[in-house]
């Protein structure tokens, strides 16, 4: 195939290295696969794209997939999707299973992985072919619907609402393009900052500020003493593990891929939730559902295809309908616009072979992450001794170049990264939730060109509601994922209010 030759050694070396610095940043407590890649994220500006993607993906998969380590040893989930896998790996460890639960759990995060990127072979071009008849009406539509998931299934409806529409909000500052019919005026701007903001806040400085300053400021506040892990972290006895151990275990490992990976099909959500909701199926599912959270190999078997089932199934929407699965494929649409690129229905059929190194490096990256975890866990489990003191200033310090380097050296970049640092760990103090936020302030600028060239074809808004089947069909899961979330939401307050009263 021709994209082979594109495909030259520095490709799967980028690849290769993305994976290790992944499992680095997903052992380590307090950081997370998205801030891998957003911290990175700068570097894919001198490299070529299928490059720089290998280089993203594998940070991506080594992330998730690297949280498992202090799950386990240390009972702290590495990052959010590894929540589930605390249940039972942390009891394990106690017992002196350490290391046949972190090879457990990293064998089932290739299964997961290797899951999802095969999905995401298949179904994206299919998705792709359909999303490409979508008018913009279909296109405004589509975007609404995503924002409607993540509202509605965030933990709180009305902020995770009040999130997406300040994301929507801060993307329209600026000027309203011309070539899209606006007329070139200011909006929503100080006087002063017209000659910095014409363009609104440029999007990687936001995204590395979110994800990257705002956890360094909120690791910072809980201060630097370091605690001691090196009893935990020493895996040279105890019971080894064996292969058969997944005796029985196939139809947990594919319900569970099929989960995450459909969950990160949703705009937004997240592994969390993808993981959680594996883990109780396959309690439903258990012969022993009593043994699950005691230290069940079955559990852990469930948490870790789930959440690295996400990492294909949160590229479909991404790379099919230009909407992005979760906060780290929304912090790659980033890696695309710096090689002048628009995810989108147009994008498989107009970049075959940027779309075929994808699911390359993409494949590539779980081989590796499986071979050196699971040969060198005794040594990738030392990470976490690492001294934060030492690690966040040089943190600090490739974001505050990246950004300063992404426009050319443009100061207010930098101004930006920690203007939305701070904003970052408010928000996360009084409620506001990052990922609504960020994919609002992504999408939010597209939705706005959609709907006014809807209204500038047809005249009228009754349009959105009688163009097409697809657009009514589009409707009624926007009306459907606000209903169930809504009763989800109330089904969980009347649980919470019997256990207070109990």
């Amino acid at each position: 195939m021709e994209f082979l030759e594109l495909l030259s050694p520095s490709f799967f070396l980028l690849a290769a290295a993305g994976s290790i610095i992944g499992i680095i940043f997903g052992a380590i407590p307090g950081m997370t696969a998205t801030m891998a890649v957003a911290v990175c994220l700068p570097l894919t500006y001198t490299l070529g794209l299928q490059e720089g993607l290998a280089l993203l993906l594998g940070l991506y998969v080594g992330g998730i997939s690297g949280g498992l380590v202090p799950a386990v040893l240390l009972n702290i989930p590495g990052t959010p999707s590894s929540i589930t896998t605390t249940f039972d790996g942390y009891p394990m460890a106690q017992r002196g299973e350490a290391e046949r639960a972190l090879k457990t759990c990293i064998v089932a995060s290739l299964f997961g992985g290797t899951f999802s990127a095969i999905v995401l072979f298949f179904f994206a071009p299919v998705l792709s072919d359909f999303a490409i008849k979508f008018s913009y009406i279909e296109k405004f539509l589509m975007i609404f619907f995503a924002m409607s998931v993540i509202a509605s299934l965030s933990k709180n409806i009305l902020m995770g609402v009040f999130s997406g529409l300040l994301g929507v909000l801060l993307s329209l500052i600026g000027t309203y393009d011309v070539s899209n019919g606006g007329n070139g005026e200011y909006r929503l701007m100080a006087p002063f900052m017209e000659p910095y903001l014409a363009y609104g806040f440029s999007l990687l400085p936001v995204l590395i500020g979110l994800f990257g300053i705002s956890t360094i400021i909120e690791e910072a506040e809980k201060g630097a003493r370091e605690p001691s892990f090196e009893n935990k972290v020493n895996l040279s006895k105890g019971t080894p593990f064996r292969f058969n151990i997944f005796r029985g275990q196939f139809s947990n490992l594919l319900r569970s891929s099929s989960i995450g990976t459909f969950i990160g099909m949703l705009p937004g959500i997240g592994g969390s939730a993808a993981s959680i909701l594996a883990y109780t199926q396959q309690k439903n599912f258990s012969k022993h559902p009593e043994k699950l959270g005691k230290g069940e190999p079955e559990g852990l078997v469930a948490s870790e295809s789930a959440n690295n089932g996400l990492t294909g199934g949160a590229l479909i929407p991404l790379l099919s309908l230009g909407i992005p699965g979760d906060s780290t494929t929304a912090v790659l649409i980033g890696a695309f616009t710096l090689q002048g690129l628009q995810v989108g229905p147009l994008f498989i059929g107009e970049n075959i072979d940027t779309w075929f190194s994808m699911i390359t490096a993409l494949m590539f990256a779980n081989i590796v992450m499986f071979i050196v975890m699971f040969y060198a866990i005794r040594h990738i489990a030392k990470v976490v001794l690492i001294p934060k003191f030492i690690l966040y200033p040089i943190i600090v310090m490739m974001c505050a170049v990246g950004a300063y380097a992404i426009n050319y050296g443009i100061m207010f970049d930098v101004w930006t990264l920690f203007l939305f640092g701070v904003a970052g760990w408010v928000f996360t103090k009084i409620g506001i939730e990052i990922a609504p936020l960020v994919i609002g302030f992504i999408l939010g600028s597209s939705a706005e060109v959609y709907f006014v060239k809807s209204l500038e074809s047809y005249g009228e808004y009754s349009i959105l509601f009688t163009k097409s089947p697809i657009a009514m069909v589009l409707w009624g899961l926007i009306i459907l994922s606000i209903v169930v979330s809504v009763m989800i939401h109330r089904k969980s307050k009347q649980h919470a209010n019997k256990e207070v009263k109990s």
